[in-house]
This record gives C-alpha cells, structure tokens and sequence, in this order.
C-alpha cells in the first residue's frame, strides 16, 4: 500500500510543475496548496547493538562486575558419588627409625647352650629301709626310679630347685605301724604340710601332697613328726615303705 501512496505524490508534483509552467505563459493565479499527507508505516526493527566497550574491557574493576551479579541462587542437591578411583602405587619406603632401648636381663634357667631344651626337672624315690623314720630329720631313700636332671639327693632327702617355677610333690607309705609324714620345704616354714595315719591291727596306707612355687636354691623334702605314735611303734622292725615324688610343672 505504501507503492500507492508513493504513486499519488509523484502525480501531484506533476501538476504542480505543470500548473507552474502555466502560470509563466498564462494569467493565471496559484493554486490552493494540497493537504499533508499521512505519516509512513514504521521501519523493520534493527539488529541488537554490540555491547558497551567499558563492559567487555578487562580492566573494568572486579567490585564493579561483583555489584552487577544477581543474588546468589540456593545451593543444589548434592550429586551422585562417583566410583572409587584406584589405589595409588606405594609409595617409597621411609628412613628407618631409631633403635628402641634394651630390654631387661633374662633369667637363665639352667638350660647351658641348647636353649631349644624344654626345662626339666622330676624324680622318684623310694625308701626300703625297715627302720621307722627319725623325727624331725628328712627321710633318706635307698632306691631311684628317676631323677632328671639330677635335682634330687637321695642319700640326704633334699631336693634343691635348679629351674625357677611352680612343681607337684607327692607321697606314699606303707607300714603296720602308724605314721606321721609331712611335707617340708623353705617355701613353707610358716606352715608345713603334715599327714598322719594311725594303726588300726592292719596295713597302714598314709598318701599326702602339694603344688608349690619355688625359687633357685629352695629345698623340699619328707620328714617324720611325732603325734600319737607310742614309742613301741618307733622301735618297730616291720617292712616299710615310702614312695617320694615330684616335678615340674612349668617354669
């Protein structure tokens, strides 16, 4: 529409300039002027402008950006957790630290240069003499059954702990007369262990025992003790016996 418009002024410029010619060769008088014409349809809009200079400038100060962002927008949901990575290599041995102190001293327990050898230590004895046991003195014995490595004397009745720890001792006799036993030791001389058996026209069967912890050097041995017994039984002649025994039970 705006092609016809256009039309109709270049028809009136025409005859404008027409009726200007006439006015030169003719009496005429000028002609009314023509009413304005109506404003034109608006123009296609422009393309966006490129952004201001200052703005994409580097050197604009960063407080002036900051002040421009919008607010700060509330923190998302957290987000799936990744796979393991794998394992680092290992890394390079460290420096080695310094020496600790000594320990303490062990305790030598008799064992000589074969430290592989488990302590040891055990016997068994037996009197057969016939005679009644002498009160208050350790009772000897005539036959060894076992003795290792050697711990026990028989012909004086001790026996002397070579190898610290805790030990079982045992006994056993046999006579018609009664009889008064106990078991002696340096570890008990607050408290001796003493067994009696009393006769009663029969064999008399007397059997006691004990664990005790010794040290190095402590004795133990059997000793007769003087109870009910009448003096016709210490004079008695009968066969007699009596069966020692102990060993260790770990060091």
């Amino acid at each position: 529409m705006g092609g016809y418009y256009g039309m109709a002024v270049l028809v009136g410029v025409a005859l404008l300039l027409k009726a200007a010619q006439y006015d030169a060769s003719c009496d005429g008088r000028p002609g009314a002027a023509g009413s304005p014409g109506r404003d034109g349809w608006a123009g296609v809009k422009g393309e966006k402008g490129e952004p201001d200079a200052a703005m994409a400038d580097s050197s604009v100060e960063q407080g002036v950006l900051q002040r421009m962002k919008g607010e700060l927008g509330s923190r998302g949901l957290q987000g799936v957790i990744g796979q393991k990575g794998f394992r680092g290599d290992l890394g390079a041995a460290g420096d080695p630290g310094q020496p600790g102190p000594h320990g303490p001293e062990g305790r030598s327990i008799g064992l000589g240069q074969d430290a592989s050898q488990h302590a040891v230590s055990a016997f068994s004895v037996i009197r057969t003499d016939s005679s009644y046991p002498r009160y208050n003195q350790p009772v000897t014995f005539q036959t060894t059954l076992v003795n290792k490595p050697g711990d026990f004397t028989a012909a004086t009745g001790y026996f002397t702990c070579r190898v610290p720890g805790v030990y079982y001792f045992t006994f056993h006799s046999g006579a018609k007369v009664s009889m008064c036993l106990r078991l002696a030791s340096d570890a008990l001389t607050d408290n001796p262990l003493g067994f009696c058996d009393y006769n009663r026209n029969s064999d008399q069967v007397l059997s006691g025992g004990a664990v005790l912890q010794l040290t190095v050097g402590q004795k133990v041995w059997l000793e007769s003790f003087k109870d009910r017994q009448t003096d016709s039984e210490t004079r008695d002649t009968q066969e007699k016996s009596i069966i020692f025994n102990g060993f260790l039970l770990f060091s």
